[in-house]
């Protein structure tokens, strides 16, 4: 598989839905992971655009909650508690035991465990929504395409913040 200069797998130019979805959530999910790259435990804390409370540490939390809600809770329809407790649901709220390697091995161990449970899934099974994103979303379900799609876009959207974040911090900047 081709790489960006970085490391990043290049998703295929050509192939089937679920590999195309696939390979482009790891990119996404890889960029999140160079965003962070070779930074100290101060750099990941700092809020670098103010008024904005938002950190890289933060960002990668909140990452491994999304994975968890819609691998786990939603997907799958379990009942898990928070990856960083109740009063952090978002993830975003950082703490000064928890460092960048802890954050990260959770959010990968987030992401190993989403691949487990879409093993062998068919693009069209679907996971409950909770009453509230029922009610945004139109549907009491979700397929596991739309979850796909979904997380993409969540990952896009926030390495654009991790974009921004980084430049601040050291003039690292790149796609």
């Amino acid at each position: 598989m081709a790489s960006t200069p970085d490391g990043r797998p290049i998703p295929p130019a050509h192939a089937d839905e679920r590999a195309m979805l696939e390979a482009w959530l790891d990119f996404q999910r890889a960029t999140l992971a160079t965003k962070v790259a070779d930074l100290d435990d101060g750099q990941v804390r700092q809020a670098a655009v103010p008024p904005s409370t938002m950190t890289l540490l933060g960002l990668v939390q909140h990452l491994a909650e999304v994975e968890r809600t819609w691998y786990q809770r939603v997907f799958a329809g379990r009942e898990v508690s928070p990856v960083y407790g109740a009063d952090n649901p978002d993830g975003y709220g950082l703490d000064r035991a928890r460092g960048l390697a802890e954050a990260l091995a959770r959010w990968q161990a987030e992401v190993e465990h989403g691949r487990e449970l879409t093993a062998g899934a068919s693009l069209d099974a679907a996971g409950p929504l909770s009453a509230q994103a029922a009610a945004a979303v139109g549907s009491e379900t979700v397929s596991l395409r739309w979850i796909l799609v979904h997380l993409i876009e969540e990952y896009a959207r926030h390495n654009g913040h991790a974009d921004l974040l980084r430049e601040c911090l050291d003039g690292v900047t790149g796609v």
